[in-house]
């Protein structure tokens, strides 16, 4: 079966986490990624986080599907090197600081005229153009700057980050997304183009509609904490064993049965029940009503008791629970993966599931540089030639 990206060529210049995050998903359905790490300084998130037997963890996850090599590009040996790999690839992925890339004579201009088919990935903190340009910008900054963390949180507590890249993550799915654009709209004109990608724009374009409701009525988005200002009951309630449940109820017609569930129907007759601004305006109450509920209860039997009644809930999991939930079993949504030095690996599958053209983790990340004779040899370097280039640094 023949994967919907196969024969697409991927340069993967970019480091920790958005970037290679992007380059990942395009690698899952088949293209193929080559992963250019530095002689000496590789990919940081190669030492992130939890490593087993000094095997970084993260790594094995951003690096999958990748081929890996080491590669100077500031020398201007290694820039030519790069030069020789674009030629026929399709696209590049980078996320160096605004200006790097030009000044290594690597920029838009330099890397069409060698290849005018290149679809050129730039993802920065802040954007290629503009005052903030060439600042350092990581995706706790975006988490920051994007209104993210002035609205995450409790209402008395202090603006809220998320324990974990959420800003790169999203970034990457939109930086795969815009690639694909870029190389349909290829399919039309023959010619590839730029793509310029700041991590404080998409996180922002998933808040929903905030800079609207201020632009119109001047309303800011507070912090709610697990509350929302347009439904309720909405929040998390803890259990008689500990465990907590997740509640929604977005729709009016899941609020009414969870009141009835847990015993309050006559708030249901309550006029300011019929919308969900209304319902959020007596948020304590509605939680108090449920929250006692639930309180009686081991979690296993609020979630059968909310599934009979057809309302919406939810364990609040942590890793062992998805690990053993069959939902995520039935999916197939965590993937043994073969790994070369950590024998088997454990992992997210690829987020969704095509039905012809289905994506797959065909290995976790390599060892760095591990394909970097197998790459240059391919353009035709001889062993005398890479063994040299080994020699100044420049591989």
């Amino acid at each position: 079966m023949t994967a919907p990206l196969d024969g697409v060529k991927v340069v993967d210049l970019a480091t920790l986490f958005a970037g290679p995050l992007a380059a990942a998903f395009l690698g899952d359905f088949g293209a193929d990624v080559i992963k250019v790490e530095h002689p000496v300084k590789p990919d940081p998130s190669r030492g992130h986080g939890p490593a087993r037997d000094g095997v970084g963890l993260w790594w094995k996850v951003l690096g999958r599907n990748k081929r890996t090599v080491t590669l100077n590009l500031s020398d201007p040996d290694g820039a030519a090197l790069l030069l020789r790999l674009l030629a026929d690839a399709d696209v590049l992925v980078e996320n160096f600081r605004p200006g790097t890339l030009e000044r290594w004579g690597l920029g838009p201009a330099e890397l069409h005229a060698v290849n005018p088919r290149l679809v050129i990935t730039r993802i920065s903190g802040f954007g290629q153009v503009g005052p903030y340009a060439r600042r350092p910008g990581f995706g706790t900054l975006a988490e920051a700057m994007s209104g993210f963390a002035a609205a995450t949180g409790e209402p008395d507590g202090p603006p809220t980050l998320p324990p974990f890249g959420l800003a790169d993550s999203v970034t990457a799915l939109a930086a795969a997304y815009a690639v694909m654009l870029a190389l349909r709209a290829r399919d039309v004109t023959g010619t590839g183009q730029v793509v310029d990608l700041a991590i404080i724009e998409p996180i922002m374009a998933m808040l929903g509609p905030q800079i609207t409701w201020y632009d119109q009525i001047g309303y800011v988005q507070p912090r709610l904490g697990n509350r929302s200002n347009n439904n309720a009951p909405r929040n998390t309630y803890r259990c008689a064993d500990g465990r907590w449940v997740a509640v929604s109820t977005s729709a009016q017609s899941i609020a009414e049965r969870v009141l009835r569930l847990v015993g309050r129907p006559e708030l249901v007759d309550e006029p300011w029940f019929a919308t969900g601004s209304g319902r959020a305006a007596h948020a304590d109450e509605l939680d108090a009503a449920v929250g006692a509920w639930v309180a009686q209860r081991d979690r296993d039997e609020v979630v059968a008791a909310f599934e009979e009644a057809q309302a919406a809930v939810a364990p609040v999991y942590d890793v062992r629970d998805i690990l053993a939930d069959p939902q995520y079993a039935a999916l197939g949504t965590v993937r043994t993966v073969p790994d070369e030095e950590l024998g088997e690996v454990r992992m997210q599958n690829v987020p969704f599931r095509l039905t012809e053209t289905p994506g797959e983790i065909r290995h976790a990340g390599r060892r760095h540089g591990q394909d970097t004779d197998t790459v240059f040899g391919a353009l035709g370097l001889t062993d005398e030639e890479l063994a040299a280039l080994r020699e100044r640094g420049v591989l």
